[in-house]
């Protein structure tokens, strides 16, 4: 079964950092590109970075120069480390694989930008 466990959320102020992991299973960690998405209320889904097998990183616009995906390959977990954080960065965050598989969705882990 495949399993995708999010960490690392929490409340920070305007302007801190935060650092994400996600746990993956070996099976599909291996073979795919890994990715982050988050979700505010309100809004839909949507990705904030990606990194693929060999290291090749995207990000969203919003969050370019202020997050960096990485990824170890030796841990099967993919981080987010965030910086300059802000309100507008409140959401659930998610990783998933590329291209995402809808059956792959974990529980998410809270990021509350709030001073």
């Amino acid at each position: 079964q495949v399993q995708l466990v999010e960490s690392g959320g929490g409340l920070v102020q305007p302007g801190g950092s935060l650092r994400l992991s996600c746990a993956a299973s070996g099976s599909i960690f291996s073979r795919n590109g890994m990715a982050w998405y988050r979700q505010a209320p309100g809004n839909q889904r949507e990705l904030v970075a990606g990194i693929n097998r060999v290291g090749l990183t995207n990000y969203a616009d919003s969050v370019k120069g202020r997050f960096t995906i990485s990824r170890d390959n030796a841990k099967n977990t993919v981080y987010l480390q965030m910086n300059s954080l802000k309100p507008e960065d409140t959401a659930v965050y998610y990783c998933n694989v590329i291209p995402v598989r809808r059956d792959y969705w974990g529980q998410g882990t809270q990021v509350t930008v709030s001073s």
